[in-house]
């Protein structure tokens, strides 16, 4: 982010020297130099001239050295009237304490005493030197050396010597080493020690960084010792700066004590980048020496811009500008609805503005050219606006701390405490998190690279919220990672785990390490039997990845899904909550395993275990799947096939029950493929079982089927049924596959 301030030090540095030189050096002393001398001049001639004379001379001395001295070629007096002339006139002024060697010169000038002003009727020409050894010098001795002495010329000059007030309407000019400058008509008011310079005042410095120096109007004074331009502007090869009026407030020593610029103060810059900066006051307070630069103040309306690839726009009610040694800018200061806002260049990719909001703002500035740190005092707000899509995120705490890096970019920002993110797309709902402090970096001229907040995180995006101890966001990715114990819940749901990821762009959710889901608020459903009951589901596992819409989470390694006493276990489950239906893979070394419930002969529930290579179940259908080396396990019965449908009895409409947990019980079961079904000493066979579990009768179809038991042999047929409890055996033949049965003989 690089700043301008280095051109408008350098303006108002060389403006200060040029002015104090113009208004200083030249109206004030050189109009204080001639109003003395030829304020004695006329009362002189009057009294001492009558006739013409040549080699005229004439002194003043006050306490034995000279004041100032009048040498003329001629002077003739007028007796009708009393009009006196003088020629060819060089006037020396050396002041009451000699350091002066001051001198006025020209060809005409015209006395009249009855209205007491001197006019000139020529060009008046005045050379400024200052002569600090006048005092140890012989009285009247000139300066060892002319030092650039300050030259003006003009013309029209009338002094009147009864009032002390003088005035030209002619042009006024004057030269320095490295300046000149002009107005047109000056008027002195001697009563009030005020010199008005009338109009088209111009000053042009050509020095190294050439200076034009313009003001409609101006004017001095001396007590307090002012000068006030109306209308001024000052220009240099790229720049110009403007003002309604700015006013100098001189020391006695007439130095610069503080420069004052009001009324549409504006500073513009067409190097490029270009710039501009407006305010309603400038005030600028100067070092002991009237050159150097102490501090600048803006007031009133402060707006800064910069165009270029990066435009930045600034605006504060006030800022103050610090400055140390040979102008060199060290710090600033803004209050007062403080705002800044960076504009990334499309180019860099997902443009995105970035503005800096408080009520007071400090920066530190490097090499006095580039920022090294800003700190808001107080509550501060950063904004992050993408104009592609009209998204925007808002961080705020009580205190932000920026740094930059070395070319004035922003690379860091620090807040603390009472942080807060609010992310805003239109059309979805506000994301908002909240945490003690928060840290961002930022690739140079590309925005946000990431976001890390920390201390008791938490998390809300319409009914998702998460908690953890750290969490981090990488806006080009739309990543929130959540570290140290987070937690996320979505409606009456909440996962634990050691690490997740959410991703904003797709909704899902990922999470890894020790998780644990908690699906509370589940109310009983009288048409569901497995997952019917209003107790909480829990599943745990070493990872999970979540969608939102559907809300369906997939577990992976060592999954386990349970409610009261039904258990579903495997490598990997994928659950839906909303429709309360479960998938799970099995693998070679970890199969499925399922807990479901069995009525025994006295009435009560026993568990019946079910592994398979997968389960597919949904309670509102009552029927769990299971395919893949299919083995149930209970009541004194193992079961296996290929395939098995089991099919559960409702949970009923009588609430106690389902509060109870006495759900997923088994109605009937249907096998396919392979099936045996052992109990002690006895085995049956087939391609098909139906086990209907009201007359705990199992019917074998299909192979063709067969039984077998230690005391009858084996039998064979279409149709085997038998019963968990007894030995009964009904065997149906056909035709075609009549009844056969083999018994085992004892020998």
């Amino acid at each position: 982010m690089p700043t301008q301030f280095s051109r408008l030090r350098r303006w108002i540095a060389i403006s200060v020297v040029l002015l104090a030189l113009f208004v200083a050096g030249v109206y004030l002393y050189a109009r204080h130099r001639i109003q003395n001398a030829l304020k004695d001049v006329p009362g002189k001639i009057n009294v001492e001239v009558q006739q013409s004379a040549n080699g005229f001379s004439i002194s003043r001395s006050e306490q034995g050295r000279t004041v100032f001295k009048i040498q003329a070629n001629k002077a003739v007096q007028f007796r009708a009237g009393g009009r006196v002339e003088l020629h060819d006139v060089t006037i020396t002024l050396f002041g009451r304490d000699s350091s002066r060697f001051d001198q006025i010169y020209g060809s005409d000038f015209v006395y009249d005493p009855q209205s007491g002003e001197v006019t000139s009727k020529g060009e008046v020409q005045i050379d400024l030197e200052a002569n600090p050894q006048g005092l140890t010098k012989p009285d009247q001795a000139a300066p060892k050396e002319l030092k650039n002495p300050l030259h003006l010329r003009t013309s029209g000059l009338v002094f009147n010597q009864k009032t002390g007030n003088a005035s030209t309407q002619d042009k006024v000019e004057f030269s320095l080493p490295q300046a000149q400058g002009s107005s047109i008509g000056v008027n002195y008011d001697a009563e009030h020690s005020l010199l008005v310079l009338q109009s088209q005042v111009q000053v042009d410095y050509s020095g190294a960084a050439p200076l034009h120096l313009t003001a409609r109007h101006g004017s001095i004074t001396k007590e307090p010792r002012t000068v006030v331009l109306e209308s001024a502007a000052l220009a240099g090869n790229a720049w110009k700066s403007q003002a309604d009026r700015a006013t100098l407030f001189l020391t006695q020593g007439n130095a610069i004590d503080h420069l004052a610029a009001t009324g549409h103060v504006v500073t513009t810059s067409n190097a490029q980048p270009s710039s501009q900066a407006t305010a309603e006051e400038m005030i600028a307070h100067f070092a002991e020496d009237g050159k150097s630069l102490a501090t600048i103040a803006f007031n009133g309306n402060v707006k800064a811009k910069v165009e270029g690839k990066q435009p930045l726009e600034a605006a504060a009610q006030r800022v103050l500008m610090n400055f140390a040694g040979r102008n060199v800018l060290s710090s600033i200061h803004s209050r007062g609805d403080v705002r800044l806002v960076q504009h990334q260049a499309p180019a860099s990719g997902a443009a995105q503005d970035l503005e800096i909001a408080a009520a007071a703002i400090d920066y530190r500035m490097s090499d006095g050219r580039w920022l090294k740190e800003a700190s808001t005092q107080g509550p501060g707000q950063i904004t992050i606006r993408q104009p592609a899509n009209g998204a925007q995120t808002v961080i705020s705490a009580d205190k932000f701390v920026a740094l930059f890096n070395s070319q004035g970019q922003l690379a860091s920002l620090h807040g603390a405490p009472h942080a807060k993110i609010v992310a805003q797309t239109p059309g979805e709902k506000e994301r908002v998190s909240t945490s003690e402090n928060v840290d961002a970096t930022f690739q140079p001229g590309k925005g946000i690279e990431s976001l890390v907040q920390q201390g008791n995180f938490e998390y809300s995006d319409g009914e998702q919220r998460a908690w953890s101890g750290n969490a981090r966001y990488v806006p080009d990715q739309r990543l929130l990672t959540l570290s140290q114990s987070p937690r996320v819940a979505l409606g009456a749901s909440l996962t634990t785990a050691n690490g997740m990821r959410l991703y904003r762009d797709t909704g899902e959710g990922v999470a890894e390490g020790d998780v644990k889901s908690t699906y509370n608020d589940m109310k009983p459903e009288p048409q569901g039997s497995l997952l019917a009951s209003g107790s909480p589901i829990h599943v745990t596992a070493q990872s999970m990845k979540a969608s939102r819409m559907p809300t369906i989470a997939v577990y992976s390694g060592n999954a386990r899904l349970w409610q009261d006493a039904k258990v579903v276990q495997a490598p990997v489950i994928r659950f839906d909550p909303d429709h309360r239906s479960v998938v799970a893979e099995g693998s070679k070394r970890q199969p499925v395993s399922t807990v479901l419930v069995q009525l025994d002969k006295a009435g009560r529930a026993v568990p019946v275990t079910v592994t398979s290579d997968r389960l597919t179940y949904t309670d509102s259908e009552r029927r769990a799947h299971f395919e893949g080396n299919v083995v149930t396990k209970g009541a004194g019965v193992v079961t296996s096939a290929a395939a098995m449908d089991v099919f559960l009895e409702p949970a009923g409409s009588d609430q106690r029950t389902i509060a109870q947990s006495n759900t997923g019980k088994i109605d009937h079961i249907i096998a396919s493929g392979s099936v045996v079904v052992s109990q002690p000493g006895r085995r049956a066979a087939g391609d098909r079982l139906v086990y209907t579990a009201s007359e705990d009768k199992f019917v074998m179809t299909g192979g063709p089927p067969s039984i077998f038991d230690a005391e009858h042999g084996k039998i064979t047929g279409v149709s085997l049924t038998f019963f968990r409890g007894d030995d009964r055996v009904v065997i149906e033949g056909s035709q075609a596959l009549p009844t056969v049965t083999q018994t085992r003989v004892a020998r």
